[in-house]
């Protein structure tokens, strides 16, 4: 898609993102496009090897590549060791999607007591509740609810249909996707002999500066303490973040990962698709959780890597293995047996 007659010179662009360029410089370039459809104009990458297929015979004006793949480019090229951050810095020249226009739309409805900055945008039927406060440049987007109490700090931008509980804060540049619910109460509940009773959830969620949260993703208000995301933490779509949570800065989470309430995550971790954790763990800086995984413990030595989801297979083959895994028990034991008389007999020998 044309990036509403934004172009950019090859040299520019070299300049700009300090890319060596090896081609024509006056080459330009209005928009992005993949590496196997691309065609004139576009600006492409190659990051993952499984594409490489495609480089010999790509239409792309660009190619945003390592060193190694350069030879086989058939059209200029711009080199990076890290060809896709290189990608996200130039595509974000063609983001054309509007801000929203300064200025609070007819059908919202502000509270008298809450204070917006210059340049705020309120979105049709946006609910911003009583002191309330929004920093410059905050945009909200329709349907969007603001409960009371709520802090956004500079550049917030909230799309559609977001909910932020009470005393809900925002630091600076948060952005959240449509659907997501912030700050809403976490699960607790005592169990009283015959019923359950609901436990009062009294803390807040604070989230740190250039947090992104993902569409329909929940991130529950503590039950006594804050719920915290600290800066530049991202979740994806379909995640739920429970109370009293604790995520440490620069983690991403992808697609519908679970943490329960109280865990500590820490720093740099990356939690892979549908991964979960038990409640009240610490989890160290810089581990990495695969997809499908679910850890039962904490983890304390920082940088490793946890993985024990079991990869889908044909159905027959499966049914077997799982009979066999309901007798695993029954085989331990007879290995067990089989060792102990087996040092039986070297002892007689």
């Amino acid at each position: 898609m044309a990036a509403a007659n934004r172009k950019y010179s090859l040299a520019d662009l070299s300049t700009r993102f300090e890319l060596e360029l090896r081609g024509d410089g006056s080459v330009q370039v209005d928009s992005v496009g993949t590496l196997g459809n691309g065609s004139s104009g576009q600006v492409t990458f190659l990051a993952n090897p499984a594409y490489r297929r495609d480089l010999p015979d790509t239409r792309a004006s660009v190619v945003i590549l390592k060193e190694d793949d350069a030879g086989d480019c058939p059209t200029h090229c711009l080199i990076s060791d890290d060809p896709y951050l290189a990608y996200a810095r130039i595509a974000a020249l063609f983001d054309v999607r509007p801000a929203g226009n300064p200025g609070v739309h007819a059908s919202a409805v502000v509270a008298e007591s809450a204070r917006l900055a210059e340049n705020v945008s309120i979105g049709p039927n946006a609910v911003i509740g009583e002191d309330c406060r929004l920093a410059e440049g905050c945009t909200i987007g329709p349907g969007t609810v603001l409960e009371a109490a709520c802090r956004l700090d500079e550049g917030c931008r909230l799309y559609a249909n977001v909910t932020l509980g009470f005393g809900t804060r925002l630091g600076k540049r948060v952005i959240i996707h449509p659907g997501a619910v912030i700050g809403a109460d976490g699960f607790g509940i005592a169990f009283a002999k015959d019923h359950w009773e609901k436990v009062p959830q009294l803390g807040n969620v604070v989230i740190g500066d250039d947090c992104e949260i993902g569409a329909n993703s929940c991130i529950d208000r503590g039950a006594v303490e804050d719920t915290v995301l600290e800066e530049d933490v991202r979740i994806d779509n379909l995640c739920q973040i429970a109370h009293n949570v604790h995520i440490g800065a620069h983690t991403a989470c992808a697609a519908k990962v679970g943490i329960s309430g109280s865990t500590r995550i820490g720093r740099y971790c990356m939690l892979a698709g549908a991964a979960a954790t038990a409640g009240h763990l610490v989890i160290a800086d810089r581990t990495t959780i695969g997809a499908d995984s679910a850890v039962f413990r904490s983890i304390t030595e920082p940088g490793t890597t946890w993985s024990a989801q079991l990869p889908a297979r044909p159905i027959r083959q499966w049914q077997r293995n799982l009979a066999r895994l309901n007798k695993l028990d029954e085989l331990a034991r007879s290995v067990i047996k089989l060792q102990k008389q087996l040092e039986t007999w070297k002892k007689d020998d």
